[in-house]
């Protein structure tokens, strides 16, 4: 899909370039058991921010099953403490603004293999990589251009997030190359594109 079809709900997006230190975007009315962001990086942004639990984070990654933004699943790739592939559940019922859920409600899933940090390729060359994830079932296994980096069993929190796939990135410098989704499932999800005080993103 083309990048002008994503509802950009924090940050800016700019001819394909992102370079402030928050950025979350979605795809609506697309499935969100699936997506494949391509991107290149190019290093911190200018400024940084630190995350709502005070973390210091350099990352790049996938939103699934993005009901809002205190429910949903994240596959992120991660530099800061060190490279690896990280996926979370975020879940507070009844929650929906960053306001109310800030960082809590996420529980880390383990995966049942992974790729090391001295197997993943170098995230900041300035060279194009490919993070894809899908969840079937309770499984969910991530790429990284093209090899399986993370594969393991989300929770039963996950079961019932119902939302669409997007993209999050934290004090990354990049170019958004395309964002593909997999709008075979949940497709009947629709939402409004809700920026400004009105989006309910949060870290």
């Amino acid at each position: 899909m083309k990048n002008d079809a994503l509802c950009v709900t924090k940050g800016k997006l700019a001819s394909a370039r992102v370079e402030v230190p928050t950025f979350r975007a979605v795809a609506l009315d697309r499935g969100g058991d699936g997506a494949a962001a391509k991107f290149v990086v190019h290093g911190a942004t200018a400024t940084e921010r630190a995350l709502a639990s005070g973390q210091e984070r350099r990352q790049i990654g996938l939103k699934l099953r993005a009901e809002n933004g205190c429910n949903l699943v994240y596959v992120m790739w991660r530099l800061d403490p060190k490279p690896k592939i990280d996926v979370s559940v975020k879940r507070n019922v009844g929650q929906k603004t960053s306001k109310e859920c800030g960082a809590e409600g996420y529980t880390k899933v383990k995966p049942t293999s992974s790729l090391g940090p001295a197997d993943l390729p170098t995230l900041d060359d300035n060279t194009e990589h490919e993070l894809r994830a899908e969840i079937t079932g309770d499984a969910l296994v991530a790429w990284v251009d093209g090899r399986v980096a993370w594969m393991g069993s989300l929770p039963e929190t996950a079961r019932t997030l119902a939302g669409p796939a997007g993209v999050r990135s934290d004090n990354l410098d990049f170019e958004l190359r395309g964002l593909a989704v997999d709008v075979g499932s949940r497709a009947d999800v629709a939402a409004k594109c809700l920026t400004g005080d009105e989006a309910t993103d949060s870290d």
